[in-house]
């Protein structure tokens, strides 16, 4: 139970962080943080907490990243469901909390969006749905490539969580224009239960596209991922 603890706690604090830089403070007057640093607290979520409990839970954050370590030969398939289920649960009780500041401010209204992912008429840029399942796929893909690379045994020890903290700012650099960037069912969940409406019949993609594109993540890292010692290919160890 330490480690679904740990995932719930984790997830929280990455939608807590993240969202709630955006909700609150990314256009706050004449001081807001803006997309750069809404990017930059989403990393740094992933980051101080992979440090805090990645030597207890391995700091998954995401059901795609939990479903992409198991493709990937990296999670047993029996930790999956109750991984998702505290990490889906830590994401809404954080989307909770924040509702409960955000809403402590005249003129709030959740309708705005509340951090919410969306396409079409609710892309922050007016991105078409396949604009929108292209960019989730394709940045959870690398998200995975970069996590399995990063935590691979042969890669540099202790440096894991700064190349995924600054992976995942990267991330949401390039794509907030895009659907304000998921990349996390988990993330989406957490703050698209309070909006309803079209925050949740449009929730599917933010889980469909993510998984799929860790899917395709931790299958890339298998084939590229090996140890080549003269003409014989190793697996790789992890």
């Amino acid at each position: 139970m330490n480690r679904y603890g740990a995932e719930f706690l984790g997830t929280f604090w990455l939608v807590l962080g993240g969202c709630g830089s955006a909700v609150l403070a990314a256009a706050f007057p004449e001081v807001g943080i803006g997309l750069h640093g809404v990017s930059l607290a989403f990393g740094l979520t992933v980051l101080t907490m992979a440090y805090a409990i990645g030597h207890i839970s391995g700091c998954h954050l995401n059901p795609a990243v939990s479903i992409g370590l198991w493709a990937g030969g990296r999670f047993p398939a029996k930790d999956l469901a109750p991984y998702i289920a505290a990490q889906v649960l830590g994401g809404i009780a954080a989307g909770a909390v924040l509702y409960v500041i955000a809403s402590g401010t005249a003129g709030f209204d959740v309708a705005k969006g509340f951090a919410s992912n969306g396409y079409g008429a609710h892309s922050p840029g007016g991105y078409s749905l396949l604009a929108a399942l292209v960019t989730e796929v394709v940045m959870t893909l690398f998200f995975l490539l970069i996590i399995l690379g990063a935590t691979d045994k042969r890669a540099p020890a202790g440096f894991a969580p700064i190349a995924i903290g600054l992976a995942l700012t990267l991330i949401h650099l390039i794509s907030i224009p895009v659907t304000n960037t998921s990349v996390n069912p988990a993330r989406s969940t957490g703050v698209a239960v309070f909006v309803g409406d079209w925050a949740l019949a449009q929730l599917w993609l933010f889980w469909v596209a993510p998984i799929v594109g860790a899917l395709i993540g931790a299958v890339v890292y298998r084939l590229i991922g090996v140890e080549e010692t003269g003409f014989a290919r190793q697996p790789a160890r992890s």
